[in-house]
């Protein structure tokens, strides 16, 4: 039954939310966002450690490693983190997009180019599915996403209140 609704789908294949999320999931970037706990945070931990590349030198300009250590250390600790920040965001945008493409009852869709925008109605099948992978395999990213956030979001806050007893 699902096949003959799919089948009847004026959307073209590579604009089908269903298609959007598996190119999605299988991105270099984004499918590390679906990894096991253990190796997310090892692979956001490496996004940081080789930020320390820019962050170093420049937090050694301002606070020289052999006078001002813990200043150093903070400083680079933050400004590597940005990079692991900015990368957050990027994977948030990128599977909101496609959660509210899978959520909604009807997709927009261009037939060929920009000026010729279409909708189609989602049949309850297609409705159904989609919901489905939003519920059990989009939801879990998200909290892993706001929980990360909320770690750097707390570290800074610890950095901060460290900072000024320094």
């Amino acid at each position: 039954m699902m096949r003959s609704s799919l089948e009847n789908c004026p959307v073209p294949t590579e604009q089908q939310p269903l298609n959007e999320y598996e190119e999605l999931k299988n991105a270099w970037l984004f499918r590390d966002s679906t990894l096991s706990w253990g190796n997310y945070t090892q692979k956001m931990f490496w996004i940081w450690a080789w930020s320390w590349l820019i962050a170093g030198p420049v937090a050694a300009a301002s606070f020289p490693p052999q006078k001002q250590i813990f200043n150093f250390l903070l400083c680079g600790s933050g400004a590597a983190s940005v990079t692991v920040v900015l990368v957050l965001v990027r994977l948030y945008l990128g599977w909101f997009y496609v959660r509210d493409r899978l959520y909604s009852p009807t997709v927009f869709y261009e037939e060929s180019g920009w000026y010729d925008g279409q909708t189609w109605t989602k049949p309850p099948e297609v409705m159904s599915r989609d919901r489905l992978i939003v519920t059990y395999e989009i939801k879990p990213i998200f909290q892993r996403l706001q929980i990360t956030f909320a770690a750097l979001a707390l570290m800074y806050l610890i950095g901060t209140i460290v900072w000024h007893f320094l």
